[in-house]
């Protein structure tokens, strides 16, 4: 019985070992922020209950990118000897993160289409748009155009499930592209070193560290402006007056022992404007 018992505790222990490396491989923190981005923008700008279906949407989408770029990008990890991923660290299996990935791509199609056919039809743009990062545009001087066009499509998805389907404003548009880019640069400074071994040769990589850093604080800076241009509204001026001075922050703290520390004030810029934007601005999404 010890012995059946010691087994089934094996078989168990493995299994736990699976299900998380396979949220892991999802990149679950980004994942969930940017469905609770969404969701929150949804909610702000009127579209109600239905927010639940983007989420579910969204959170299926963002777990099929997760798992795409960590199968495309696993023999690479291997190669950099990377330990912060499941794949590399064999936790789970290459192939089983791959079929996670295409099956969550193709149940996303008609969770997509639930929202309506427009709607649907940019979410999944967008996630394609992510796709192409993955298998292709990341390791090429176009690795920020996903971002861009996949960020920036957030609220054209978001308006498209108001009644009557209306374009948003493309000052917000725009803004959302800013952030998207803003995201991309800042994401690859803590991963430079792994990087540079693997032979990944995306716009960031190309430019450098340092100056990637300065990118992303820009266009931080030029979404906070665009945001409060788009609203008008005194409560987002303040938030973008604390953007601005966390984008500065992220160039002062841009040398090599600080990468991980810019790229996380990226992030916290990013949730101030989604924040105030929501709390402020989410009325004005329409144009």
């Amino acid at each position: 019985m010890a012995v059946t018992d010691g087994g089934a505790g094996r078989v168990a222990g493995r299994a736990l070992t699976v299900v998380t490396g396979l949220v892991r491989a999802t990149h679950a923190p980004p994942s969930l922020a940017v469905t609770a981005f969404f969701t929150a923008t949804a909610l702000a700008a009127g579209v109600g209950a239905r927010s639940a279906l983007l989420a579910v949407a969204v959170l299926v989408g963002q777990a099929s990118i997760g798992w795409a770029n960590d199968y495309v990008d696993a023999p690479l990890d291997f190669a950099a000897g990377r330990r912060d991923k499941p794949i590399p660290m064999r936790a789970v299996r290459r192939g089983l993160v791959g079929a996670c990935a295409a099956g969550a791509l193709v149940a996303d199609v008609p969770l997509s289409l639930v929202l309506g056919w427009r709607a649907g039809a940019a979410h999944l743009v967008a996630v394609g748009s992510a796709w192409h990062y993955d298998l292709w545009l990341k390791r090429t001087v176009a690795s920020a155009v996903p971002f861009a066009l996949s960020f920036g499509l957030v609220p054209v998805i978001v308006a498209a499930m108001l009644p009557g389907e209306p374009l948003p404003r493309a000052t917000i548009v725009a803004a959302g592209a800013a952030c998207g880019v803003a995201a991309h640069f800042a994401n690859t400074l803590p991963d430079v070193d792994a990087d540079a071994v693997t032979g990944v040769r995306g716009l960031p990589q190309r430019i450098g560290p340092a100056r990637s850093t300065a990118v992303a604080a820009s266009f931080i800076a030029a979404a906070s402006v665009l945001l409060v241009i788009a609203t008008d509204a005194a409560a987002l001026a303040v938030a973008a007056a604390c953007v601005d001075v966390v984008a500065a922050g992220v160039v002062v703290v841009r040398g090599h022992r600080h990468r991980d520390r810019a790229f996380q004030l990226v992030i916290v810029a990013v949730a101030i404007l989604v924040a105030a934007f929501v709390v402020t601005g989410g009325h004005r999404l329409r144009g």
